[in-house]
C-alpha cells in the first residue's frame, strides 16, 4: 500500500503540479518530473505489484482494498499523462508550420527528408533510460580550457567516421550552480550522432566560483575549439547549431545572440563564435514575470540579427513558467528576421528531455526537421526535395 501510495501521489502531482510558492513548484518537480515521461514504467509497476498482491493472498482486508483503489486511480492517472505525450506531437507539428510555413517539408533536402522517421516506440515503451547506440561512440573528456574538469567536453560521433559532419554543442541545466554533461537531452545526442552529425556534452564553471559571464565565456570557447579542432574529429567547422536544456537554454540563447561580442571572447576575441541556429529546451529567459534586462537575461538582447531559434517549453513547468518562454519568443519574432519555432507541449514538465518517451522523442524528431531546413536552406550544393 505504501508504494502504491507513492506511485499515486507522484501521478497527482504529474497531472496537476504546485506552482507556488516556489518550494512546492519545487516539489511538484521532484516528485513528478519522471513519471510525467515514463508513465508506461510506473503502470508496467502497478499491474506486476498488483497481480503479485492478489496472487499471494487475495484482496481480503481494508489495507489491501485501499491499496486497490489507490492503484486504479493511479492507472487511470498514468493514462491521461500519456495521452498528453502524445499530444506532444501536434503541438510540434503546428510549431513547425506556423515558424517555417506550411510548406516546409517540401524544401528539405531529400537526403535530410528521408532521415526523419517514426517514434522509437521499443525505446519509449522498453528502454526509455538506455540511451547508447552500437553505431555511436563516445569520445570522453576532452579539454577545451584552462579550468580542469569545468572545461572538460564529451564528443559524440558515429563509429565509420564520416567527413563534414554538422556540429551540435549542448550545454547541461543546474541553474549555473549544479549539474553536469551526459545529464540531459542524451537521446537527443544520440539520435544525431547516429545520423553522421559531432555532437558535444560540455562542462562549464558554475556558481559560486565562477559568476555571469564566466559561463557564457566557457561556452563560446567551446564554439571557438570545435571550429579549431572540429576537423580532427570528421566535423564541418562552418556549420554549429548551439543547444540547451534549463540555464543551459539561457546560455544557448546568449550565444546565439551574442555572436562574436569581444566582451565574451577574452582572449580570442577573433574567434568566430556565430552559430547556424539554437536550440532550447525548457530555457530560462529571464526573472519570471518581468522584461529582465540584466545581461544575464536573453531578454535583454536585441534579435535583429539572431538565427533561427527552436524553443520547447512544458505547459505544466513548475520551475520556469511558461509564460517567459512566451515572453522571449514574442521579443525575438518582434525583431528577427529568422523563423522562431515555438512548442508549448501539453502536460510537460522541467526536465523533460531526460528520457526516452512519447514527449521527447517528438521533440527530437521536431529537431532533427528544424535543422534539416535550416541546413537546406544555408548550406551550398544542397538541392530541396521539391526541386529533386
Amino acid at each position: 500500500m505504501v508504494t502504491t501510495a507513492i506511485v499515486a501521489w507522484c501521478t497527482l502531482l504529474a497531472l496537476a503540479p504546485l506552482r507556488r510558492p516556489l518550494a512546492l513548484g519545487i516539489i511538484s518537480f521532484v516528485f513528478g518530473f519522471a513519471l510525467n515521461e515514463l508513465p508506461f514504467v510506473a503502470l508496467y509497476y502497478l499491474l506486476v505489484s498488483t497481480w503479485l498482491a492478489i496472487g499471494q493472498g487475495g484482496v481480503d482486508s481494508p489495507s489491501h482494498w485501499v491499496a486497490a483503489g489507490l492503484a486504479v486511480l493511479a492507472a487511470a492517472g498514468l493514462r491521461v499523462v500519456a495521452w498528453r505525450g502524445l499530444r506532444a506531437g501536434p503541438a510540434v507539428n503546428r510549431a513547425l508550420s506556423e515558424g517555417l510555413g506550411a510548406g516546409w517539408r517540401t524544401t528539405l533536402d531529400t537526403g535530410m527528408a528521408a532521415r526523419l522517421r517514426r517514434l522509437p516506440l521499443a525505446r519509449i515503451l522498453f528502454a526509455p533510460v538506455f540511451f547508447r547506440r552500437r553505431d555511436v561512440e563516445r569520445v570522453a573528456n576532452i579539454s577545451y580550457g584552462d579550468a580542469g574538469r569545468k572545461n572538460l567536453l564529451d564528443l559524440y560521433r558515429h563509429r565509420s567516421h564520416p567527413p563534414a559532419g554538422p556540429i551540435l554543442v549542448h550545454l547541461h541545466g543546474g541553474a549555473l550552480f549544479t549539474g553536469k554533461k551526459n545529464r540531459e537531452a542524451l537521446p537527443l545526442l544520440y539520435r544525431l550522432a547516429s545520423q553522421g552529425w559531432v555532437c558535444v556534452s560540455a562542462n562549464y564553471r558554475l556558481r559560486p566560483a565562477a559568476t555571469f559571464p564566466d559561463h557564457l565565456i566557457d561556452v563560446k570557447k567551446v564554439i571557438a575549439w570545435m571550429r579549431e579542432h572540429g576537423h580532427d574529429y570528421g566535423a564541418d567547422p562552418a556549420v554549429v547549431f548551439v543547444a540547451g536544456s534549463s540555464s543551459g537554454a539561457q546560455l544557448a540563447a546568449l550565444a546565439a545572440l551574442t555572436p562574436n561580442d569581444p566582451v565574451y571572447q577574452p582572449g580570442f576575441e577573433h574567434a568566430d563564435t556565430s552559430v547556424s541556429a539554437a536550440i532550447c529546451l525548457h530555457g530560462y529567459y529571464g526573472y519570471p514575470g518581468t522584461k529582465d534586462q540584466s545581461p544575464s537575461s536573453p531578454l535583454a538582447y536585441d534579435g535583429t540579427d539572431a538565427p533561427p531559434f527552436f524553443v520547447a517549453h512544458g505547459d505544466r513547468d513548475s520551475l520556469l513558467p511558461a509564460a517567459t518562454a512566451r515572453l522571449f519568443v514574442k521579443g525575438l519574432r518582434a525583431t528577427s528576421s529568422n523563423p522562431v519555432i515555438y512548442a508549448e507541449l501539453p502536460g510537460a514538465q522541467h526536465g523533460f528531455d531526460r528520457f526516452h518517451s512519447l514527449r521527447f522523442d517528438t521533440v527530437v524528431e521536431g529537431i532533427v526537421a528544424f535543422t534539416a531546413w535550416v541546413r537546406s536552406r544555408e548550406m551550398p550544393g544542397i538541392v530541396p526535395h521539391d526541386r529533386a
